[in-house]
């Protein structure tokens, strides 16, 4: 060497530095296309249907009740009446929901969204007690007819109509819930029903619904039983509750979920939405599915330039530990040319991976890097033998990158016993240096 070693190692440093700014770079520009691709996402679902929650049915009935107010004025009592109006609430005794569900993809560009169609059966029972529960002052209500209310978060997503089979009628659902705190969904007029005595309803339809990336169900029954079958082998499995049993294959997956009042507490949600008019706690304790595309290339991208920094210190590592065994001289200018290569090789990825996938475009970037840092180090380290070795070594660091990105558990293992095993290496390769000697520049 004919430098320094504090020189050459500050020449490093800066180069390392400097680096940093294209490699942040090329990390904004991951996000923007991150964003970009969540844009068109939503414009996609914005023209076909967005997420998607079953929340109900719920039994509905309005009411006018007259309320009496005496009044003292002028030594006299007197009688006040007025009218205050409100709806009394019934969720069902037991909820039972089927669902077949196919995807598709949409596309967009270069840019695709997952759709859903779900074929749902929705049955159970409604057990309705005398005088609609009402111990008091049930001379003072007047009752108004009866309906059903089920809340679909997006009923663009509704593929065809409905009609509610109610013991032995069926009847046709109307769009709207005509209730603000459900949101937007359909219901049906059930009639005047006869409330001085308990009753037990029967109720079933089908609901076929298109959405795209997840799909909720609120479980309103005193007793839910929810089962999912879908082609989807890749689902995440969200929402307050996880499936009592599932199954998950390369042919889809299947998955039951079972609550009751007892777990869910929602007739408790459903009061305290009446009082304080605040539904979000109501409609919150819902489940589902997400499908999710389990190779996203922006997340992968950018988690991969996350150990950017690490591949081209230990890349100017290898060249330092060349030149202080094998007594080489390896210019900054060649040091940086090595490094922006490292660098453009996220470029490369993030670019191939839109059209070709993650797996494919890592194989193709990675392999161009290490074939033109390959090539180049021929004629700086003067020896094919020593540039392939290098090369390989760099080889063998992009397929440990690329294991540390698929096995994301065990990430800050593998992180770890690598970086562990490198110093290693480092260190059994100088131990008998004498560093003094290099630093002299002899």
């Amino acid at each position: 060497m004919n430098r320094t070693l504090s020189i050459k190692l500050g020449a490093i440093a800066f180069l390392i530095i400097l680096l940093l700014i294209p490699l942040l770079m090329i990390g904004g520009l991951i996000g923007e296309r991150q964003d970009l691709r969540d844009t068109v996402v939503q414009d996609i679902a914005q023209s076909s249907s967005f997420s998607q929650q079953i929340s109900g049915p719920v039994l509905v009935v309005p009411y006018r009740k007259t309320e009496r107010r005496w009044k003292l004025q002028d030594g006299q009592t007197t009688q006040e009446n007025s009218q205050v109006s409100g709806h009394l609430y019934f969720l069902p005794e037991t909820f039972e929901l089927k669902s077949s569900i196919d995807t598709e993809l949409r596309s967009r560009g270069i840019y695709q969204a997952r759709l859903f169609h779900a074929d749902n059966h929705i049955s159970g029972q409604f057990k309705l007690p005398a005088q609609w529960g009402i111990t008091e002052d049930y001379a003072d209500y007047r009752f108004e007819p009866a309906f059903l209310a089920v809340g679909i978060s997006d009923i663009r997503g509704i593929d065809k109509g409905l009609q509610l089979q109610l013991n032995d009628r069926r009847l046709d659902f109307q769009p709207g819930t005509r209730l603000g705190w459900l949101g937007s969904g359909v219901h049906a007029a059930l009639g005047a029903l006869d409330a001085h005595a308990e009753a037990v309803i029967d109720y079933s339809f089908d609901l076929s619904l298109q959405g795209t990336g997840q799909l909720h169900v609120l479980p309103v029954g005193r007793s839910t039983s929810v089962s999912m079958a879908s082609n989807w082998p890749h689902p995440s499995f969200i929402g307050n509750y996880l499936p009592s049993s599932r199954k998950v294959d390369a042919g889809g997956f299947s998955a039951r979920w079972q609550t009751s009042f007892f777990s869910t507490n929602l007739e408790d949600a459903l009061s305290q939405c009446q009082v304080h008019a605040n539904c979000d706690d109501f409609r919150g304790r819902a489940f589902g599915v997400s499908f999710v595309d389990p190779v996203d290339q922006y997340l992968k991208s950018e988690r991969a330039i996350k150990y950017a920094l690490l591949f081209i210190v230990l890349t100017f590592a290898g060249f330092f530990l060349f030149e202080i065994l094998k007594n080489l001289s390896v210019h900054p200018i060649q040091y940086a040319l090595v490094g922006a290569a490292l660098a453009l090789f996220y470029l490369l990825l993030l670019s191939l991976s839109e059209h070709l996938g993650f797996g494919v475009a890592y194989l193709l970037s990675a392999g161009a890097c290490v074939l033109l840092v390959g090539f180049y180090l021929c004629h700086v380290l003067h020896s094919l033998w020593r540039a392939l070795g290098f090369a390989l070594g760099l080889a063998v660091l992009y397929g440990m990158l690329y294991g540390l990105l698929s096995a994301e558990d065990y990430a800050l293992l593998m992180g770890s016993l690598l970086l562990f095993g490198l110093l290693g290496v480092f260190m059994v390769l100088t131990r008998r240096l004498d560093w003094y000697s290099i630093g002299r520049g002899q």
